[in-house]
């Protein structure tokens, strides 16, 4: 290749990485619960946390919240709540291939379909809060802290 045809490809592969960051980064079409259940694992599978927990409901938010203020206060550094979302731990199961919602209300259950109908399937429960569909993370409740009689 000449220098005018690289740069040119230099410049295509730029503008290109380009437009994937606008789409990407850009904000999130939540008005369907299909398409915020595909943008929070499109995240979750591309390691931006902190963008994932901003499309979770309020429920789910805080419980991270009080998971990532105990983790705080046992290691004695400060965790924001998206480190108690742990990407090591987070693996798909399959591909969805196709998302459809069934809608009650301001609730919704997405039904994810894989390849392979039969076996690759999973529900997302969904909830709107203020007019906008946030994923609805089940996580387990946190127990209660036990504190040492002699605690003061």
């Amino acid at each position: 290749m000449r220098g005018a045809e690289v740069e040119r490809w230099w410049w295509a592969g730029l503008l290109g990485v380009a437009l994937v960051g606008v789409g990407c980064t850009g904000q999130t079409n939540d008005d369907k619960p299909e398409s915020v259940v595909r943008a929070w694992l499109d995240l979750m599978q591309r390691g931006d946390r902190a963008a994932a927990v901003q499309l979770l409901s309020t429920p789910a938010k805080e419980n991270l919240q009080e998971r990532a203020r105990r983790a705080s206060a046992a290691t004695g550094r400060a965790l924001p709540p998206e480190d108690m979302l742990v990407p090591q731990r987070f693996a798909l199961r399959f591909e969805p291939r196709q998302l459809k919602a069934r809608i009650a209300g301001d609730r919704a259950v997405v039904e994810a379909v894989g390849l392979d109908p039969a076996t690759d399937r999973a529900s997302v429960p969904c909830v709107r809060e203020d007019g906008r569909w946030r994923v609805d993370l089940v996580l387990p409740p946190l127990p209660e802290i036990e504190r040492r009689p002699d605690a003061g």
